[in-house]
């Protein structure tokens, strides 16, 4: 691309329109969140291109996100394939070192590429580069491709491309990592612990709304989490802190702490 055609330096859309015409043939991994669900819709209306899509399925992977990806590819006429993540079988990652999140993400691409030969791409941004992320590592080993990264795009150009979509059912998606980043560094990852997370979170928005609520997986017991308006909202409180509790006697757990939202707080970067 020389200079007459390159984009300019301030439309995000047209950045990324030029980087998906560079990339004709690509698989896009979905988990269902609105990185990977407007990268999809991007494809098909910025580029022309109908997107291949995969999406992965595993106990670690809460069902609505997996219905949302079912949704919009029935609706657009994706071409969805849904597969097994596989991480499982994998011992390192059931360990839940601090780098898990490696072997999730290789896992995945290892999954995809048998069964597609091409190159394959992910919703990271470039918000994503800022933190500790150690699946871009697997991701680099796959060669996987970051159209929004190489487009200059960060979560908040995302959200408002989603928004001129016309996503609403996107937009303002909570952000919402695996289920296993809820069991704190260190203590194994259960499907039956991933089952109850799920529960309780949906317990949660289901009396609170969408937000950013966690349910952690912790070695004192539960600890939840919830945004700083929701805990000085005492009417609310009374009913979030009887359902928590209720939730985690009947799966005799102990409710350790219900604690302000802390991004990441179960990661224990030195253990």
């Amino acid at each position: 691309m020389n200079d007459r055609t390159m984009p300019p330096q301030d439309d995000p859309t047209a950045r990324l329109r030029a980087v998906l015409a560079g990339q004709p043939q690509l698989a896009l991994a979905v988990s269902g969140g609105v990185d990977s669900l407007t990268l999809a819709h991007a494809t098909l209306r910025l580029a022309g291109q109908v997107p291949r899509v995969f999406h992965a399925v595993s106990p670690a992977v809460p069902d609505e996100a997996t219905a949302r990806v079912r949704r919009h590819a029935e609706a657009n006429g994706w071409r969805l394939t849904v597969i097994e993540a596989g991480e499982f079988a994998d011992p390192d990652y059931l360990r839940n070192p601090v780098n898990r999140c490696y072997f999730c993400k290789s896992n995945l691409y290892a999954r995809i590429s048998t069964v597609w030969d091409g190159a394959i791409a992910s919703g990271a941004n470039l918000d994503d580069l800022g933190d500790y992320r150690p699946g871009l590592t697997a991701a680099a080993e796959r060669q996987v491709i970051h159209p929004f990264v190489l487009a200059g795009m960060g979560k908040a150009e995302i959200r408002r491309m989603a928004a001129g979509f016309g996503l609403t059912d996107v937009q303002d998606l909570p952000a919402q990592p695996c289920l296993a980043s809820r069991i704190e560094t260190g203590l194994p990852v259960r499907a039956d612990d991933l089952a109850f997370v799920a529960r309780v979170e949906a317990a949660l928005t289901t009396l609170a709304g969408p937000g950013d609520h966690r349910c952690r997986i912790t070695a004192e017991g539960v600890r939840i989490e919830l945004p700083p308006d929701l805990l000085e909202n005492a009417t609310l409180m009374a009913h979030l802190t009887a359902e928590a509790t209720r939730l985690c006697g009947a799966d005799h757990r102990i409710l350790a702490a219900i604690a302000p939202y802390r991004r990441g707080s179960a990661f224990i970067l030195d253990h």
